[in-house]
């Protein structure tokens, strides 16, 4: 743990994307402020700061909240993820800076190493870090912040991704490195339409897990439910 105002920053952004701290649970200014060694208006800043990127809630009287995932939140992500996706991706192929194509290559890097350990904790960081890059490259002002949102709420419910269990799983984790190597080629040989056709693959590759986050296998099958209890 850092202390002051970037040390809290950059923890609590740490502990929302890991779920470390859960959606919808309170974040306490007093007991932050004494943690960080800070007074209470950096620590509100902070909070400020945070609500603006999509971390936090701030309700009049009730203090800040980590971002709950309501069902109509949740709805919303699946409908749009891909498309956000595929167009941040278009305009990261026309807008691409070489500084950023080496900070893609280090973040591939780091997720791979992640991945080769079985670090669930790191490959949810880098790989959110890895699409951030991505957004970034886009330089677009109203598609970064919606990116940024996104990526919040896929690194929360992507967490049964990263901790494959079967070897199919673990399979798919494989996957999803070679998909970033090949957003890599892409980006570089400036191929548009190979960027938004592995935009749809990756995506389709983390779907099915991101929907056991929301609705266990056993909860999915009718058929371990007892007609008598319905009837």
């Amino acid at each position: 743990m850092k202390n002051g105002k970037n040390g809290l920053y950059e923890d609590l952004k740490r502990q929302i994307l890991t779920l470390e701290l859960d959606p919808d649970e309170d974040l306490d200014e007093a007991s932050l402020s004494e943690r960080y060694g800070l007074s209470r208006t950096p620590v509100r800043e902070i909070f400020r700061r945070l609500e603006g990127e999509g971390f936090v809630d701030i309700r009049a009287n009730r203090g800040a909240r980590v971002t709950p995932m309501s069902h109509s939140r949740l709805r919303h992500f699946f409908l749009v993820a891909p498309m956000i996706y595929a167009a941040v991706g278009r305009l990261a192929v026309r807008n691409v800076k070489p500084r950023q194509f080496e900070e893609l290559k280090e973040a591939q890097e780091r997720f791979r190493k992640a991945s080769v350990e079985g670090d669930a904790i790191s490959m949810v960081l880098t790989n959110n870090r890895f699409h951030e890059i991505i957004g970034e490259m886009s330089a677009d002002a109203y598609l970064q912040p919606s990116l940024g949102r996104l990526l919040i709420d896929h690194a929360r419910i992507g967490h049964t991704f990263f901790r494959p269990r079967t070897d199919d799983e673990r399979n798919r984790v494989e996957k999803a490195v070679a998909h970033h190597d090949s957003f890599i080629e892409a980006i570089d040989a400036r191929n548009e339409d190979a960027v938004v056709e592995l935009v749809f693959e990756h995506w389709e590759l983390s779907r099915e897990n991101l929907e056991l986050f929301i609705a266990p296998q056993g909860l999915k099958d009718d058929s371990l439910v007892d007609k008598a209890f319905i009837r």
